[in-house]
């Protein structure tokens, strides 16, 4: 299957990473297009996106929002703006290796997913110890949106998430804050389409690194959970839909 691939990566002050996962994903095998949306930085990110641009011509695309809309505001603009057969969220962070791609879109490739889930918490040969409160809080919350969605998944929270552009398009995502997890999988769960995980190697940061997320961002989450779930959603099944015995 020859596809593009859009990878939407959000960015809010990253100067200190954003060349560095820029230049990570376009090393990727495959035909690329990065969007890069600023969610109001404060820092050099702004300038630093317009280098990268210069520097890759018709690889990167820059979109700028004059107000911070968080998170769930910079991917749902970027979803709008891919040209690309399948989308990939990417966090600026270098926490999420992109030499993960292959695995990641192994099952969209085969035909047998619309979306694919990259897991932290499925085994991988090698991988750094992460805050205890950290890692189970976010078991937690995949447990209760399991409960909700009745899907099976190990790891609701993680950044990487795969879809095909038509189901990334239908998503309308309404969130602003961390709470936009929960929100895609319950949306993806009413949508009925294939899902798949795969395994993924992690590199989190702690707090002294500067992760941002805190215990408050996981009540907006539990919140989120609720809300989402019990939503009039109904986007009807993306025209991609895949059999999941790997026919189109």
């Amino acid at each position: 299957m020859t596809m593009k691939l859009s990878v939407v990566i959000p960015v809010y002050n990253e100067e200190r990473t954003l060349a560095e996962i820029v230049g990570r994903v376009l090393a990727q095998p495959f035909e690329i297009e990065v969007v890069l949306v600023d969610d109001g930085s404060k820092d050099r990110s702004r300038e630093i996106m317009g280098e990268l641009k210069e520097a890759h011509p018709g690889k990167i695309q820059t979109i700028f929002h004059e107000v911070n809309r968080g998170k769930g505001g910079a991917l749902q603009t970027g979803f709008q703006n891919v040209s690309g057969d399948v989308v990939l969220v990417q966090d600026a962070d270098l926490e999420y290796d992109p030499d993960d791609y292959s695995k990641l879109l192994e099952p969209i490739e085969a035909n047998v997913a619309d979306v694919v889930y990259g897991s932290r918490f499925r085994k991988v040969p090698v991988g750094r110890v992460h805050a205890f409160w950290h890692t189970h809080g976010n078991r937690l919350l995949t447990l209760l949106s399991n409960m909700f969605t009745d899907l099976h998944l190990s790891d609701m929270e993680t950044c990487y998430k795969v879809y095909r552009a038509e189901v990334a398009r239908a998503l309308d995502i309404q969130s602003r804050t961390f709470a936009v997890e929960p929100e895609v999988t319950a949306k993806i769960a009413k949508m009925g389409v294939t899902i798949y995980e795969v395994p993924i190697s992690y590199h989190g940061r702690n707090y002294h690194e500067g992760k941002k997320i805190g215990l408050k961002d996981a009540f907006i989450a539990l919140w989120a959970i609720v809300r989402w779930n019990y939503s009039g959603f109904n986007p009807g099944n993306p025209s991609t839909r895949v059999d999941p015995s790997g026919r189109s």
